[in-house]
């Protein structure tokens, strides 16, 4: 049974590097501005957008007007989301009727989707329409991941540019990612996942005979029940590929209609980290240096294999209740085995852990299982994969400059073990960068120890608790730290849709968020002014097996050390009482 299961784990990563480095070389073309397949289709949609925008491409933005331009951005966008959702009643594609939104749900999710979070505090086929689905949410999907990607080259240029002002055009490079990266890919994507059986059209819900009559406690009869149906296809391809994770229904991707079979489980869990591992290649590529960018994907590709692992392992043996305290095998071919409870039975414990892992480790969010009936080691590997700051691959853009920021705290630590300036990519990393690393490093731990710290002293959060004890405060501290990582998947059993849990975690999501994007423009202002340093034999390589080493240790040690009391107090202490 464990063969099997090992098998299917290392078909899913094999796949997903060969396409990653495919991938990696064509966005590092786009990005550059070099031709590529579809430059003869796109450039003179590129260059009309420019003209209807009255955007000067040649225009190079300094770190503060970048950042500006990242905050008036995103802030248009939030206002026209969060309108979109409190006139919802108003507008059109609504076939069900469906009401306005509550101002507080309505604030939670436009700072969720703004920040290309996508944690939902509502059912999407009771709540939301098709209106504020596709041009609200599924608009927010490619735009909120876009300017991801958009802050990370202005990053790597920090690197590249020698005694300059400029890291490129804002405008330039949202324009250039939506256009030739993440419209292509979804257009491919959602054509593939309608064919097989994901729900794509603008009909009204149907109702359907059940098989079986439900007879209720009072005796009522149910015969009928109903199929909500509408455009999710296209919402399932870029809420995947942009690292968004949003569900079209509220059972996000263990619902039939979102992911029907094996063939949709394994597009949509591709797609995840498709565009994060992509970028690591991406990175080698432009700065000139394709082993730095291997470097950065194998410390993230080594804590996720181990965190996949973990997560299988312990599905696996499941609890010692389900075992009996291992008197029944769990492991024989007679079986499905193991930990099966909140998991959907045609993917099975193996898909169902490996999506859990990825859609950790990338800020993505969407489920195929319920992570709240994982057992307690099993639900706390992908608690602490966003502890660690969503940076094991992360959201797409958001990841790796977070792991950059953890590169740069990385050569630091070994340029005081050996007496020397620490330096990286020939660019000295002096005082102003290390406090802007720590910035984009502490965030996230900030974010969510602070949130749930203040959410578990609220007597009304308690009465939102599905579970008393260690499990209770498990679901508390997964909530938050979903949110202030960024990543937006729920453990479940806890009651999200109060105004306070609503406005709470939505200004963690915005801090979250916005704290980084601005340390990191920050860093890369201050690096794109600096001279190049020439390698010498002091030059700590920053691309060998031992900086690997070093770099997944400091993540490691920084996560351990903010998190373990918490941890502690939830997963590890209901795992022995148990």
């Amino acid at each position: 049974m464990m063969t099997s299961v090992w098998i299917q784990i290392a078909f899913y990563l094999i796949i997903l590097i060969v396409l990653a480095v495919l991938l990696g070389n064509y966005i590092g073309k786009v990005m550059n501005g070099e031709k590529v397949f579809l430059s003869r289709l796109l450039t003179p949609i590129e260059k009309g957008i420019y003209k209807l925008l009255r955007v000067n491409v040649t225009d190079e933005m300094n770190w503060k007007k970048y950042a500006v331009s990242v905050l008036v951005f995103s802030g248009i966008f939030f206002i026209l989301l969060f309108g979109i959702q409190v006139l919802q009643g108003v507008l059109p594609l609504n076939p069900e009727g469906l009401k306005n939104v509550r101002w507080d749900l309505a604030f939670n999710t436009t700072s969720s989707f703004v920040t290309n979070t996508n944690w939902q505090a509502y059912l999407g086929e009771s709540t939301l329409s098709y209106f504020t689905q596709m041009m609200g949410l599924t608009v927010q999907n490619f735009v909120s991941a876009a300017v991801g990607i958009a802050v990370l080259f202005a990053l790597i240029r920090g690197f590249i540019k020698v005694q300059k002002q400029g890291l490129g055009n804002f405008y330039q490079d949202v324009t250039r990612i939506i256009l030739y990266i993440l419209i292509p890919l979804s257009l491919v994507s959602s054509v593939v996942l309608a064919s097989q059986g994901v729900s794509q059209n603008f009909k009204g819900y149907e109702q359907i005979d059940l098989v079986e009559p439900i007879v209720l406690e009072d005796g009522t009869v149910i015969e009928k029940g109903v199929v909500p149906l509408g455009p999710a296809a296209s919402q399932i391809a870029i809420k995947q590929l942009g690292t968004n994770g949003g569900g079209f229904y509220g059972t996000n991707s263990a619902h039939p209609l979102e992911n029907p079979n094996n063939v949709t489980n394994v597009i949509e869990m591709l797609s995840i980290l498709l565009i994060p591992a992509a970028l690591c290649f991406t990175f080698g590529r432009n700065i000139h240096d394709r082993r730095q960018g291997r470097a950065i994907f194998a410390a993230m590709f080594i804590v996720l294999t181990l965190a996949t692992s973990a997560i299988v392992v312990n599905e696996q043996m499941a609890t010692p209740q389900l075992s009996q305290n291992q008197t029944v095998d769990l492991t024989t071919n007679q079986q499905s085995g193991g930990n099966m409870e909140g998991k959907e039975s045609r993917f099975g414990i193996a898909a169902s852990s490996t999506w859990t892992a990825f859609t950790t480790a990338a800020s993505n969010g969407s489920v195929n299982a319920m992570h709240d009936s994982y057992t307690p080691l099993g639900g706390m590997i992908p608690m602490i994969l966003m502890q660690l700051g969503e940076v094991i691959f992360g959201g797409v853009g958001c990841g790796l400059y977070g792991m950059l920021g953890f590169v740069i705290l990385t050569v630091f630590i070994a340029g005081l073990m050996v007496g020397r300036t620490p330096e990286y990519l020939g660019k000295k990393i002096e005082p102003y960068e290390m406090k802007m690393a720590v910035v984009l490093c502490l965030a996230t731990p900030i974010a969510i120890l602070i949130g749930s710290g203040i959410a578990a002293i609220v007597p009304s959060v308690a009465d939102s608790l599905n579970n008393s004890g260690a499990h209770g405060f498990s679901e508390l501290l997964y909530t938050y730290t979903s949110a202030g990582g960024n990543n937006g998947s729920a453990f479940a059993g806890f009651n999200a849709n109060t105004i306070f849990v609503n406005i709470s975690t939505g200004l963690s999501m915005l801090f979250a968020r916005f704290a980084p994007i601005l340390a990191t423009l920050a860093i890369a202002g201050s690096l794109v002014k600096k001279k190049k340093i020439a390698t010498g034999a002091g030059t700590l390589a920053t691309h060998n097996a031992m900086f690997v080493g070093l770099l997944i240790f400091v993540i490691v040690l920084i996560g351990a050390l903010s998190f373990f009391p918490a941890l502690a107090l939830g997963p590890i202490a209901e795992f022995f009482g148990m």
